[in-house]
C-alpha cells in the first residue's frame, strides 16, 4: 500500500499540496499533538460512491478518542445507509435533487448549522463546487480533498485522502455495523427465506449494453452452482432498472429464485449483502456495497474502468477488460459491435473463479483461526 508522502509544497489558494507516487492530493494536515475533538467527512454523490468511503472512514473511526466526533455529510438521495450503520455521530444532508441550483441553495441553508458545530477537520472526498464551498467557508484547521483524476481505484483514493489529513495510517475496515443488527434476520424469515441456508445474489445491473453479461449465463452459473450446493437461494435486489431481468431469472430458476427487487430499502439491501455466500455482479453500487462490506464478490467488467473502479481486497475478484486494446472503453455502445470484454467469459470460467475465490478465502479462514488472528477483516476485508 502506499503510504509515504514525497513532498510538500505550496499550491492554490487554500493551501497545500500532498504528493504521493502516482497522485495529487490537495491537503493541510493536522499539526497539533492532540487529536481533533470534530471531524466532517463528506461524499456527496453516486450511492457506490459513497459506500466506497465507508470502510475508510470506519477506520479512522476507530483511531479517534471516545469523546471524537465524526460526522459526514451527502445527498438526500444518498443518505440511508450512512443514516443506518453505527459509524458516523452525525449525518447531513444536502437536497435539491439532480438540479445543481437547488443543491447550491440547500447547501447555503446548511451552512449556518454546519458552521456552528466548528469542525478542526475536513475530508473532503468528493472536491467538487459544493464540497469545496463547504470547506472553505468552514474554515477547519487541517483538511484534505479528494484525487479525482488519478488512475488509481476510488478505494485507494479514499485511503490516501483520508491519510493525507495527517491523523495516522489508514487503512480498510469491513466491520461496517447495521444500527439494526437483526434487521437482514427479519427480511429474510418475512419472505420466507432460511438465513443458515447459502444466498447467493446474482447482479446483473451494468447500465449500458457494454457493461451487460449474457443473462443466459447467469442461468448457466446458477445451475453449475446448485450441482454443488443444492440447497442454495439466488436473490436478486435493488431498483425496477433491472425488473425484467430477474423475472426471466425466476423463471429459469424457479424455486432456487427469490425476486426481491423494488421490495428493499439501500440500508436493507446492505444488511442483506452481509449475510450472502457471494455476490456475482456487473459495475453497479450494489456490487460497491458489497465489497466494502467483506463480502466475496465477483465483479464482472465490461467497458468499466477498472483502475478507477475495481472492488478491493482479497474477498474481491475482478474480471475486466483492461488486456484488450479496446478494453477500459467507458462507451456506452461497443465500437467493435460484439463486446468482447464480456461475452469472451463463459459461465464455466466464471464459475471456476468464483469457487476458488471462496476456497482461498476459507484456507485464509482456516490459517486465522489456528494463528489466533482476532482482527482478519481489518486492510483487506474478507468474512
Amino acid at each position: 500500500m502506499i503510504t509515504d508522502v514525497v513532498s510538500m509544497t505550496s499550491a492554490g489558494l487554500d493551501g497545500y499540496k500532498q504528493y504521493t507516487p502516482g497522485m495529487n492530493i490537495s491537503c493541510k494536515p493536522w499539526t497539533k499533538k492532540s487529536p481533533p475533538r470534530r471531524i466532517l467527512a463528506i461524499r456527496l454523490q453516486a450511492m457506490g460512491d459513497v459506500v466506497i468511503t465507508l470502510p475508510y472512514l470506519q477506520c479512522l473511526r476507530n483511531a479517534l478518542p471516545s469523546e471524537g466526533r465524526l460526522d459526514f455529510l451527502t445527498r438526500e438521495e444518498t443518505e440511508d445507509i450512512p443514516k443506518n450503520i453505527d459509524l458516523f455521530d452525525n449525518v447531513y444532508s444536502i437536497g435539491g435533487a439532480r438540479s445543481f441550483r437547488r443543491q447550491l441553495w440547500s447547501t447555503f441553508l446548511l451552512l449556518p448549522q454546519l458552521f456552528l458545530q466548528r469542525y478542526d477537520v475536513i475530508i473532503d472526498l468528493q472536491n467538487n463546487m459544493l464540497s469545496a464551498i463547504v470547506r472553505k467557508i468552514l474554515l477547519p484547521t487541517a483538511w484534505s480533498a479528494f484525487d479525482r483524476f488519478s488512475p488509481t481505484p476510488a478505494g485507494e483514493r479514499n485511503r490516501l485522502t483520508i491519510e493525507a489529513v495527517g491523523l495516522g495510517i489508514n487503512q480498510m475496515d469491513t466491520r461496517l455495523r447495521p444500527r439494526r443488527p437483526f434487521l437482514a434476520t427479519t427480511i429474510l424469515k418475512s419472505r420466507g427465506l432460511n438465513e443458515t441456508e447459502k444466498l447467493v445474489v446474482l447482479n446483473p445491473a451494468g447500465a449500458f449494453v457494454t457493461r451487460n453479461w449474457e443473462m443466459y449465463k447467469y442461468v448457466s452459473f446458477a445451475r453449475q452452482w446448485l450441482q454443488l450446493w443444492p440447497e442454495t437461494k439466488f436473490l436478486v435486489l435493488g431498483t425496477s432498472f433491472i425488473a425484467e431481468k430477474a423475472v426471466f431469472l425466476e423463471n429459469e430458476l424457479g424455486n432456487h429464485f427469490h425476486n426481491m427487487v423494488g421490495q428493499t430499502t439501500p440500508s436493507e439491501v446492505f444488511s442483506l449483502l452481509q449475510r450472502v455466500t457471494l455476490v456475482l455482479s456487473e459495475d453497479s453500487g450494489l456490487m460497491h456495497m458489497a465489497w466494502v462490506s467483506g463480502t466475496p464478490v465477483v465483479a464482472l467488467f465490461g467497458s468499466t474502468r477498472s483502475d478507477w473502479s475495481r472492488p478491493l481486497g482479497r474477498h474481491s475478484l475482478v474480471l475486466d477488460s483492461s488486456d484488450l486494446p479496446c478494453g477500459n472503453c467507458m462507451q456506452a455502445t461497443c465500437r467493435r459491435g460484439d463486446v468482447l470484454c464480456l461475452s469472451r467469459l463463459s459461465p464455466e470460467e466464471v464459475f471456476a473463479r468464483a469457487v476458488s475465490l471462496l476456497e482461498k478465502l476459507n484456507r485464509s479462514a482456516s490459517r486465522h483461526d489456528v494463528d489466533g488472528d482476532l482482527n482478519p477483516l481489518v486492510d483487506h476485508g474478507g468474512r
